[in-house]
């Protein structure tokens, strides 16, 4: 057995490596290997694919050496290991073929059953499937024990992130090899098992289908839920901007597949209003429009609201949790005049602060006056954006006053419909249960799931590590919270979750 390790190890590390489709991840993949110093065999179906692939990489490669981030000698090397062939069987000397050919199941199996009469018995053969399944690609193998899954993320020379997906005859020398050589060029290995979307696919899930969730309930409109989550959160883009980057023609499938892979599992659902805005043509910038309209590729958001111009109201803050009370006295405006009785006096703005549950809720339970009850989400205060949610009842008398409440300068607030969870807890609560799910079915480590999130999909934290920093107990809190209202089993805790509350175990900690 060690020998047969040490062999496949060798195998990844050799001197000559091939990649098969020379689009533009196949290009980038190539580079790596190169740049790791490797000889490496390019492929393509197309005529003249694989030369015009080494004459892109050589034109990148220069830009680096421009900008003084490469030695005009070291280009030159890479690109010298770089060597276009015409015909499949010239790969017969590569001890590792990456193939990054079109998402076609069968294009792919029909291309490993040939790869494999090609190459040397102990030749890795890795797939940079996005979406389909290593086990099915594999299994067009005489020995699917030497396939796997080396997934990397466009553009692959700067995305230094690279899934080492293990199907279930993969042996276990082959994912050694490949993070082994994932280290080599530089760049984060992290394993995965081979479950629908793998790892960073898989732990995006929850970010767009609840913020799409969010809008379905008319919650909000797309500019203020991507306001308050990039404000409140932190995320780089909201849900409807990296929907309009990444385009709803392919989101939108990518979604709906990983929901039924997993037999129509709650937790992935998508929304019918991506649907039809697809088949609407919506499909984001790249057809300069979607949930923006773009000039020149800019998005035109509408603006935030403007500073109210009425005086704030004096506001009664519900005492019933201190810090987070303490949390709304900080968010409000400056010199606002508070109302510390025990119950709200009949001028008084209400607000409340609830932990997966609503204003409503909080109003009702309390036997507030519903007309002039916000919440308040004093988890996620926000810095810039404040965001208020009104009860069904709420008095529109009160719209401008509560909102001059909580108007500091340079902060716009926003005045929204009720909502269960709020918006950014509901949000956070969501990807927080979707890592320890993932977690649970031993898909991923705690360590990889939380570096593939922020590697793979830029989050300001990685999810096990931001559901310890919230609070495991208050996640767990939001959720149940969340399922009781909706009873939605989309919001059920996962197991690995509930456990590590009782245990009082950080999440961000393997078994």
């Amino acid at each position: 057995m060690r020998q047969h390790e040490d062999y496949l190890r060798a195998a990844a590390a050799g001197a000559t490596a091939a990649v098969v489709g020379c689009g533009a991840m196949g290009r980038g993949i190539a580079q790596l290997l190169a740049q790791a110093g490797l000889t490496v065999l390019l492929h393509d179906a197309q005529p003249h694919a694989a030369a015009l692939a080494r004459s892109a990489i050589e034109a990148d490669l220069q830009k680096w050496v421009a900008r003084g981030k490469l030695a005009p000698q070291d280009a030159t090397a890479i690109v010298a290991r770089l060597v276009p062939v015409a015909a499949l069987t010239e790969l017969a000397p590569a001890t590792l073929v990456v193939e990054a050919v079109i998402e076609d199941l069968e294009v792919k199996r029909k291309l490993f059953a040939q790869l494999e009469r090609i190459v040397p018995e102990h030749a890795i053969l890795a797939t940079n499937t996005s979406s389909l399944s290593v086990a099915a690609i594999a299994a067009a193998c005489v020995r699917p024990q030497r396939v796997a899954g080396f997934h990397f993320f466009n553009p692959a020379p700067l995305m230094k992130l690279v899934e080492i997906v293990a199907a279930v005859q993969t042996d276990a020398a082959v994912c050694e090899a490949l993070v082994e050589l994932a280290r080599r060029f530089g760049h984060t290995p992290v394993r995965a098992a081979d479950t629908p979307g793998f790892l960073v696919n898989h732990a995006g899930r929850g970010y767009v289908t609840e913020g799409l969730k969010i809008l379905a309930e008319g919650v909000c409109a797309p500019h203020e839920l991507d306001a308050v989550l990039t404000d409140a959160c932190g995320f780089r883009l909201g849900p409807c901007e990296l929907l309009d980057l990444t385009g709803l023609d392919v989101s939108q499938p990518v979604m709906e597949s990983i929901y039924h892979q997993y037999y129509e599992e709650p937790r992935y659902r998508p929304q019918v209003l991506t649907r039809r805005r697809m088949e609407a043509g919506l499909l984001g910038r790249k057809r300069g429009v979607g949930f923006y309209r773009y000039e020149d590729g800019v998005a035109q958001r509408p603006a935030l609201p403007p500073a109210p111009v009425v005086p704030p109201p004096r506001v009664w803050i519900d005492p019933a949790e201190p810090a987070l009370a303490a949390r709304v006295r900080e968010a409000l405006a400056p010199g606002v005049a508070l109302d510390t009785g025990a119950r709200p006096a009949a001028d008084s703005l209400i607000v409340v602060t609830p932990v997966g549950g609503d204003a409503t809720q909080a109003a009702v339970a309390d036997q507030l006056d519903a007309r002039r009850t916000v919440a308040f989400d004093a988890l996620f205060p926000g810095r810039r954006v404040r965001c208020l949610f009104a009860t069904p009842a709420f008095d529109p008398q009160w719209r401008e006053p509560a909102r001059a409440a909580f108007a500091s300068e340079g902060t716009s607030v926003l005045l929204v419909r009720d909502s269960a969870g709020l918006v950014a807890q509901r949000v956070l609560a969501m990807i927080v249960n979707i890592a320890c799910a993932i977690a649970e079915q031993r898909i991923a480590q705690p360590d990889d799931i939380d570096r593939a999130v922020t590697l793979g999909l830029g989050y300001p934290q990685g999810p096990l590590a931001w559901g310890d920093a919230i609070g495991a107990g208050t996640v767990l809190r939001i959720l149940r919270a969340l399922q009781a209202a909706t009873g939605d089993p989309r919001y059920r805790p996962a197991a690995w979750l509930a456990r590590r509350v009782a245990l009082a175990l950080p999440l961000a900690h393997a078994d």
